[in-house]
């Protein structure tokens, strides 16, 4: 082993340690991967930052914009709706159709888009089917990942795959070249939850448990303002009942009319009756400071607020929504959305202590409440996945045609016209643009920026593999570990080590670790590298044993009510049965030797 091999290793280590722990943002440990190649010398200086203008990002971030306009024009709105009407409210039919509908649309936008758009409409279908959504969720995100398989453009690691077959002078993939394999493996994902996974689901009530828990030390009171009061005259603002007593004021009574349209400056008047959230110590405790008057008698709750002005509502955090890491004061998420946040629920836990200060993770699911007017709002910004169907008209309806057609002419360039992928999708993103599916600021707002830096700053460690003969070092120990048990022994280990790997990275990640691998270890076998390579992608895109693998599970965590280990539970039979069904039908449709 050669120093520069042995420091490649220590740095992939690292790095895999860095993804495992969670201490650091994945595209933060991707830039310091780059800095740390680049300044032990493995790459180039001129080399270290060619994977920002690598083709394979270029084409992710351009799907993420196309992605984006079919969002906003309300394509997959349409398609999704139509298709899950035809589910009706037998279990195993819904979580098929859902599957179905959510795998087709990840084969041709991103797979944390086809999850997000769908997530609502699975939310009302649970309650009119009365059907658990923890029951409904994890089939939804599972199919999102099996369902990219099918294309090209359906997920990362197929861009990537295909981006390091043509580096290396190899054949590669096709637009639709993945999508035997992909039905193969989507087919049996979907018979095995629908025969057996399902039966592995938990079914809880995350609503109950969240309002259940949300009642037990939260209740409404009513406080009369006195003359004498230091309320008298103050904004609620002023008033510090939020941010000194974590009391909330979600209504006025002033002159016999209920007023629920606050904001930090609205003004407390002598005599209103405040209708009051929080603990009874707190209530207290601001009784004795600021001198208002409980009423002994409630006279009316929450259930008592018209209905028709004042909803109660759940949201989860969008993939993309800038509220990661931020708090609800840092946002001003009231006077910003009209909304009081009631309660958060994270990882199995209901938080209602000093949520104004609690800093907000992906896969949060807040209890919502304020003026139903300001719903639709709520939901077309890019902060919240509103998690109830909202009567509005804010989509692009009327460009819904245009969207479909640049998407078919996208598809046309690259399956017809032999354009590379790469500049029939930014094409398509300018079509998008110029047509006016989205803005300008919309296209830069649908790009998960995340992945593009991760992927970027990993390409260079997939270079130095290359360059320090790291690849060619550990094909040749799986080789001599494996290969007397034949290609397809080999194979398994390659799908096995990319499945593993994939949890504590990322899909993308491990695909630029493990494709040249594969492929050496296939040319060292005199194999067809395409078929590794296939086996890497479709290994790598089975994050199915934690909700961290990946994004589309963390955005269904909160909504579901799930556990850490539910995922496990449903998703370590189902990697095996995919294992086993790649195994059998991948040599069929890709030949081991060609």
């Amino acid at each position: 082993m050669t120093p520069q091999i042995a420091l490649t290793l220590t740095i992939i280590a690292a790095a895999v340690i860095l993804f495992a722990t969670e201490k650091l943002r994945v595209d933060l440990i991707a830039v310091l991967v780059l800095l740390t190649v680049a300044l032990t010398g493995l790459v180039s200086p001129e080399e270290v930052f060619l994977g920002f203008a690598s083709p394979a990002v270029i084409t992710v971030w351009a799907v993420y914009i196309v992605s984006g306009a079919l969002f906003k024009t309300g394509v997959a709105d349409i398609l999704g709706q139509r298709i899950i009407r035809l589910a009706g409210t037998s279990e195993p039919r819904l979580i098929a159709v859902l599957m179905l509908t959510c795998g087709t649309m990840s084969a041709f936008m991103n797979n944390i888009g086809a999850t997000a758009v769908l997530l609502p409409a699975v939310v009302g279908i649970s309650r009119q089917s009365k059907i658990p959504l923890s029951r409904l969720l994890i089939p939804l995100s599972f199919s999102s990942l099996m369902g990219g398989n099918m294309t090209l453009i359906g997920t990362p690691p197929n861009v990537l795959a295909t981006s390091i077959l043509v580096d290396r002078g190899l054949p590669t993939f096709s637009f639709f070249d993945f999508t035997p394999m992909g039905i193969v493996v989507f087919g049996t994902g979907i018979l095995y939850m629908v025969l057996a996974g399902r039966h592995l689901l938990p079914a809880r009530a995350p609503e109950d448990e969240r309002q259940a828990a949300y009642q037990l030390r939260e209740y409404v009171s009513e406080v009369r303002v006195v003359p004498d009061s230091r309320l008298a005259g103050a904004t609620l603002e002023e008033s510090r009942l939020g941010a000194d007593y974590d009391l909330t004021v979600i209504a006025i009574v002033r002159d016999s009319e209920v007023r629920t349209a606050l904001h930090r400056n609205t003004h407390i008047q002598p005599n209103d009756l405040l209708m009051v959230e929080g603990g009874v110590n707190d209530l207290l405790r601001a009784r004795d400071d600021l001198g208002f008057v409980i009423e002994a008698e409630r006279t009316m709750g929450l259930d008592d607020l018209d209905p028709e002005k004042v909803h109660v509502v759940e949201a989860t955090l969008a993939p993309r929504s800038p509220m990661v890491g931020r708090t609800l004061r840092e946002m001003r998420f009231r006077d910003r959305y009209g909304f009081t946040a009631l309660a958060v629920w994270r990882q199995g836990e209901v938080i209602t202590e000093r949520l104004r200060d609690v800093r907000l993770q992906f896969g949060d699911a807040l209890l919502l409440q304020g003026p139903r007017s300001r719903l639709p709002a709520l939901q077309e910004g890019i902060e919240f996945l509103v998690l109830e169907p909202v009567m509005q008209e804010l989509r692009r309806r009327h460009k819904a045609v245009i969207a479909v057609a640049i998407m078919g002419l996208v598809l046309a360039l690259v399956t017809a016209a032999d354009f590379h992928i790469s500049m029939a999708m930014v094409i398509g993103s300018a079509l998008m643009i110029l047509t006016g599916c989205l803005t300008m600021d919309e296209a830069y707002e649908s790009i998960e920026w995340r992945s593009v830096f991760l992927i970027a700053g990993m390409l260079p460690l997939g270079t130095a593999m290359e360059t320090t003969g790291t690849a060619d070092f550990l094909a040749d120990l799986i080789v001599g570990a494996m290969g007397g048990l034949g290609p397809m022994a080999v194979l398994g280990g390659i799908y096995i080590l990319a499945a593993l790997i994939t949890e504590p990275m990322s899909n993308a990640a491990a695909t630029v670790l493990m494709v040249p691998i594969a492929i050496d270890v296939a040319l060292g076998l005199g194999a067809n590298p395409q078929s590794f390579a296939l086996a890497t992608v479709i290994g790598s895109s089975t994050s199915f044993l934690t909700p961290v693998g990946h994004q589309a599970n963390v955005l269904v965590f909160g909504p579901g009510g799930y556990r850490f280990f539910d995922y496990t539970r449903v998703g370590a039979p189902l990697n095996v049965v995919l294992f086993i069904s790649t195994m059998v039908f991948l040599p069929i449709l890709w030949p081991l030797y060609p």
